[in-house]
């Protein structure tokens, strides 16, 4: 099992990738904290982790909230021991609009893909501090590659403020065997929140530009977030990992 005896928490693990990534972390060993607003999917994941023989609990969590962050990490160490890994994958679409131009939308967009990851950062370091390293992988996307005319600009600016945020976190804590890296999915299937990238026009417009010629899964996700967040990645901090069928090799 690749990650034995190490803790997690995977942010957003209700649903999509975030739970994927929990029930694939929960076969390979580790104790996962599946931390989401979203309350009975949660345990419900929690539920599907342990029905196969693995460890997890639920805890209740909003990334826009500090204290939150500060809770959920201090209720692991006591409940585990330590923190090895932090996923920080909850977000929200920023394609549900048909105004481009909402500044409402940019501050809640901001809030929860950008200053949620910074505030899980804080929040996970002085643990991983403590336990002598750790492994943070952040979810990002190809949005925060390059832009798009679909999706709100703050969606773009949120993802690309994390694809940063990573090499800084990478750089900063590196002293303290802290790694960081981005994972940058590609056309998935469409998120709980998602707008116009769930309208099927759309998607078949974008999948024209995937070499691969289909969508991803959350799986082949969960895979890449599953290498990054455990030893074989040893080496490996500050990368970005794309998991998007080539479209950004177009």
């Amino acid at each position: 099992m690749r990650l034995m005896d190490k803790v997690a928490i995977v942010s957003g693990a209700a649903s999509g990738m975030g739970a994927a990534t929990a029930r694939r972390f929960g076969r390979e060993g580790a104790k996962v904290v599946v931390a989401d607003m979203l309350q009975d999917e949660g345990r419900a994941v929690v539920a599907s982790i342990e029905a196969a023989g693995g460890t997890a609990m639920f805890m209740a969590l909003d990334v826009t909230d500090e204290a939150g962050w500060k809770d959920v990490v201090r209720a692991t160490v006591a409940a585990f021991g330590k923190l090895d890994i932090l996923v920080n994958n909850a977000g929200i679409s920023g394609s549900a609009t048909n105004d481009l131009l909402d500044s409402g939308l940019w501050d809640r967009v901001m809030a929860v893909n950008g200053t949620g990851v910074f505030l899980g950062t804080a929040a996970a370091v002085p643990a991983m501090q403590r336990n002598g390293g750790g492994s943070i992988v952040n979810l990002s996307s190809i949005s925060g590659v390059v832009g798009q005319s679909f999706v709100h600009m703050s969606y773009n600016a949120a993802k690309g403020a994390v694809r940063i945020m990573t090499k800084s976190t990478a750089v900063q804590f590196g002293k303290d065997r802290i790694r960081c890296n981005s994972v940058h999915p590609g056309l998935m299937p469409p998120m709980r929140t998602s707008g116009a990238t769930a309208d099927p026009v759309v998607r078949a417009k974008m999948l024209k530009s995937v070499p691969l010629g289909r969508t991803g899964e959350v799986d082949e996700v969960a895979n890449a977030i599953l290498f990054l967040a455990s030893d074989e990645a040893s080496y490996v901090t500050g990368a970005e990992l794309y998991v998007d069928g080539g479209y950004l090799a177009m």
